[in-house]
């Protein structure tokens, strides 16, 4: 150990100054002590999240994109409720990210959130492996023809499968709201190289995505159409399970957010509005209280959504602590507010992009998807056409439109979050305004020769 000789000319301010300066505010080190920036977290850290981040939305959309064909054909479902049933399972796949969000916020952390999770999923894809494997050995159940397979499988089998199913929907819960979190956790705010370095993760977090989905839709969906789907629900399960040994790799360099003690942001936020609703009809000026407490903050200059303001005062005039929201709660409340327009927005777009794995794919297994002799484009593959073209612009975008658009606006990330969803919406509006003349002439054909 080295020992360090301090004069006595020298202040403890100055000594301390570059240690605390080496040392990241707010994160700790998995033994919970303070942790330094030189030998944590950045994009050491983010690597291994990155990873995990591809092994992962390859085990879930090695599911999800042939999921209709599977309920169509080994459960015998016609179209429309199979489609109806995909799209029960991935509305529930995107609400019980709020159940894992609160219990991360309250309870385990994200890290811990993100193992129990992955525990889950990797549960849930080995017994979806097992219902796969029992129908495997139902053939006396089975009858074929020259161009399907249909199948009856039992209610009991149907049960254990759908069960596995929203087990993985439920594993993905925990998972979703955490993994992307954590990453930029990694990411001191307040170093600026490394508030250029988030921006940047983010786009990479995009990418490690895309990928594995786009290897999910070119080569598992192939396996589990031409070969059998004991194997094509398998190998998700042993992604799922590299996907936890990499995100374990990194747990010395990562960085832990402290957990500060007090209320969650779902009780903080859920209080205000209690509080609201409580003093709608009060006559007590909430502005006047709000000018008193915003005297004691630098920064206060909300004005949106004033009626929240009743949330900073008692009914009965008086203050106390349990019955009067502070002045960081309420506005805490504003800016969920100020994201409902975004989320409705995404509702639409939600809507255009399940399209993908119902319809879009049994449209696809009308055409002709061959390229020589013996070889077929499974109807799901064709779905990689989005992540491909993801996969191949977010490099030109991280490397080239980036830096062009930094230079001219002066913000770190290029444009803002902001600007990048709204160019998204209406690039995505003009995708599906030719998506629906190109199936207008589809339908126009189907129609002049007689088929589906």
């Amino acid at each position: 150990m080295a020992i360090i000789s301090v004069s006595r000319s020298e202040s403890p301010e100055s000594i301390q100054t570059p240690l605390i300066r080496g040392v990241v505010q707010g994160s700790v080190d998995y033994k919970g002590l303070p942790i330094y920036r030189s030998n944590s977290g950045g994009w050491r850290s983010a690597s291994f999240i990155l990873g995990m981040e591809l092994a992962e939305r390859f085990a879930y959309f090695g599911i999800a994109s042939n999921l209709i064909m599977y309920l169509t054909g080994k459960l015998g479902q016609s179209t429309a409720n199979a489609a109806e049933n995909v799209n029960l399972w991935s509305g529930a796949s995107y609400l019980f990210p709020l159940i894992g969000a609160f219990g991360s916020d309250s309870f385990l952390g994200r890290y811990l959130t993100i193992v129990v999770a992955s525990l889950i999923c990797i549960l849930g894809l080995g017994l979806l492996t097992l219902s796969a494997t029992i129908s495997s050995f139902n053939d006396s159940n089975c009858s074929s023809t020259n161009t399907l397979t249909s199948c009856s499988p039992s209610s009991v089998q149907v049960d254990f499968f759908f069960f596995s199913l929203y087990l993985l929907a439920f594993g993905q819960g925990g998972y979703k709201p955490c993994v992307q979190a954590f990453g930029a956790d990694q990411f001191d705010e307040k170093d600026p190289e490394e508030r250029k370095a988030k921006s940047s993760f983010f786009n990479w977090w995009y990418f490690s995505m895309c990928s594995g989905i786009l290897i999910a839709q070119l080569i598992l969906i192939y396996v589990q159409d031409n070969l059998n789907w004991t194997f094509g629900f398998g190998i998700p399960c042993i992604a799922m399970v590299i996907a936890l040994f990499i995100f374990l790799l990194g747990v010395k360099t990562y960085r832990y957010s402290v957990k500060v003690e007090g209320k969650s942001a779902f009780q903080r936020i859920g209080q205000v509005f209690v509080a609201t609703i409580r003093n709608w009809r009060s006559s007590c000026s909430a502005t006047a209280l709000r000018e008193e407490a915003c005297g004691s903050l630098p920064h206060c200059s909300s004005e949106q959504f004033k009626f929240l303001d009743k949330a900073l005062f008692a009914p009965n005039g008086s203050k106390e602590h349990e019955m009067v929201c502070s002045l960081s709660e309420v506005e805490e409340a504003k800016a969920v507010l100020r994201l409902v327009p975004i989320w409705a927005s995404c509702l639409l777009f939600g809507v255009v992009d399940v399209q993908f794995s119902t319809l879009c794919t049994k449209q696809g297994a009308t055409m002709d998807r061959s390229i020589s002799a013996g070889f077929d484009i499974p109807p799901a593959s064709l779905q990689s056409i989005t992540s491909l073209s993801i996969v191949l612009f977010i490099p030109i975008y991280d490397r080239i439109i980036v830096p062009i658009t930094r230079d001219l606006t002066r913000e770190p990330s290029g444009i803002t979050m902001l600007q990048r969803i709204g160019t998204g919406m209406c690039l995505s509006a003009l995708n599906m305004a030719i998506a629906a003349v190109v199936e207008m002439k589809r339908l126009e054909v189907a129609r002049e020769f007689g088929t589906s």
